[in-house]
């Protein structure tokens, strides 16, 4: 797997933070899919593990719960404070939790431990910080996500303009061990046209490519040949994502 960067990947979601809420239709829909998975609870005490600007920290606070906002973004964090999406703010990483065990009812961890190094340390470090009887719920996205992407850009060029996801028997392997509940979803977005297709993901930060990029400009020409190459639905320009939903039950 390549080495993460994890400086550059908060730098990239950190340009992102003011412009997040207008590309967030992925996040919206997921967290739908997420919050069905998990049902009916009330949890006295939450952890958003990659709040992002707060969106969810502010569902579950809206619910009674004290919530701690946490991501690897200080602009993001900031923009969760300026919200006042949250009861506390934690600048820190998923893999390394800065707190003591057993101090959450839940652990909301949604669209973020995909950029992780180590999913196993992740889910390990999330279920830590759950209290016995608690859950950990978590969203990933899969390595069938954004094919239209993958298939324009191979009209271009053979470098990876996607990061390569796990799949669904890892992601099945990584829960190996605890009881757990899981769920797949597909989302696909439609946009005008490729190149605010692109933007909505550069709007969101998730723009940092694990093994780098090329770093060229996208010229008219690149952008036309995109366009040509792009599987259209109904005249429009569609993303797929398939999402990964998981519930940890704590021993």
């Amino acid at each position: 797997m390549p080495q993460v960067n994890k400086q550059a990947i908060a730098a990239a979601f950190g340009r992102a933070a003011q412009s997040y809420a207008n590309h967030d239709a992925l996040q919206r829909h997921s967290a739908q899919g997420l919050l069905a998975l998990l049902g009916d609870i009330a949890p006295s005490r939450v952890l958003d593990a990659g709040c992002g600007p707060g969106g969810n920290s502010r569902v579950w606070r809206s619910r009674g719960c004290h919530v701690t906002a946490m991501d690897l973004s200080a602009p993001m964090l900031e923009q969760a404070r300026s919200n006042e999406a949250a009861d506390a703010y934690l600048l820190a990483d998923i893999e390394a939790i800065p707190l003591a065990d057993a101090g959450f009812d839940l652990v909301w961890s949604h669209l973020a431990v995909q950029w992780c190094a180590s999913l196993p340390q992740a889910l390990a470090e999330l279920y830590r910080v759950t209290r016995p009887g608690g859950q950990v719920a978590f969203t990933t996205l899969l390595n069938d996500s954004l094919p239209e992407l993958n298939q324009a850009w191979r009209a271009i060029d053979d470098r990876a303009h996607a990061n390569r996801f796990l799949t669904a028997q890892q992601l099945t392997e990584a829960l190996s061990g605890w009881r757990c509940r899981v769920k797949r979803q597909t989302v696909t977005l439609p946009f005008d046209d490729a190149l605010q297709a692109m933007r909505s993901l550069k709007g969101i930060g998730a723009t940092h490519l694990h093994e780098g990029r090329a770093g060229k400009l996208l010229t008219r020409r690149a952008l036309q040949q995109l366009a040509l190459a792009w599987p259209q639905q109904n005249g429009k320009f569609p993303l797929t994502y398939q999402l990964f939903h998981g519930i940890i039950e704590r021993d």
